[in-house]
């Protein structure tokens, strides 16, 4: 075993490890005999129908859930211990329009845990404006967040997820609330931060897909796990009502799962 301060034990290679986890809401079964890791650096895209698991997944890695059964370890530790090395960036941030909040204001709430006798630090505000910098929004930190367009709300977002330095940043569907018009400078700032820091996303966004991502973790109940790109006939598979019992079977049958086969 690594002694707690050894490299192995600070910086693990698969920094979301899950094995064999089920997760129910009462007797409605989500999530049943997921395995999974996530690599140090690695950028995976998490895909499915509705109604599949996605959303309940980041839960339980955010530690907002505890699995019934199973294991799921962030950083080699419990979900909930590591939950303030994640970044994380919802759909969309529900607030009060009239309310009077800045975009800096937002982000400087990624720097909670560093607040001090009611005041933030000058290097959390620095943090903070180098946050909006990175992506793209330098000059914006007095603007009003309800002034803002959906697109550079969705940065600030990020950018408030970027200014508690996380070591994994979790995005849910980062472009479902914007137009066209604007999705691609938001991929732009994703493609940008993929290169330092691991990326696990929840997206519906097939170019976003392609753009940022490794390799693709298709959850609908169970988990699969694919290579990219995805062939035609895999993205039908994945999002047909009609042919989703098919390809769970055929891909646990390629990933050596036996189970639902049936063998003369």
């Amino acid at each position: 075993m690594n002694p707690p301060d050894s490299p192995a034990a600070t910086h693990p290679a698969h920094l979301v490890e899950c094995r064999d986890l089920s997760f129910a809401y009462g007797k409605s079964r989500v999530l049943e005999d997921v395995s999974f890791v996530v690599h140090r650096g690695e950028s995976l895209c998490v895909i499915g129908p509705n109604g599949g698991g996605k959303s309940t997944l980041a839960k339980l890695v955010l530690g907002l859930l505890e699995p019934a059964s199973g294991s799921l370890k962030v950083m080699g530790r419990s979900p909930a211990e590591a939950r303030t090395a994640i970044g994380y960036v919802p759909q969309a941030m529900r607030f009060d329009p009239q309310f009077p909040i800045s975009a800096l204001d937002i982000v400087l709430m990624g720097r909670l845990n560093h607040l001090r006798v009611g005041h933030y630090s000058k290097s959390c505000r620095e943090m903070a404006l180098a946050a909006l910098a990175e992506v793209g929004l330098s000059g914006y930190e007095k603007r009003s967040f309800s002034d803002l367009s959906g697109g550079e709300r969705q940065r600030v977002l990020i950018a408030r997820a970027l200014a508690c330095e996380p070591e994994i940043l979790l995005l849910d569907e980062p472009t479902a609330n914007i137009d066209l018009s604007v999705e691609a400078a938001l991929i732009e700032t994703l493609v940008s931060l993929r290169h330092r820091m691991t990326i696990l996303m929840i997206t519906h966004d097939l170019d976003l897909v392609s753009s940022i991502g490794d390799s693709v973790l298709c959850v609908n109940h169970r988990v699969h796990r694919h290579s990219l790109p995805l062939s035609g006939e895999t993205i039908k598979e994945i999002y047909s009502s009609r042919r989703r019992l098919e390809h769970d079977r055929r891909t646990r049958h390629q990933q050596g799962d036996h189970s639902t086969c049936q063998h003369d």
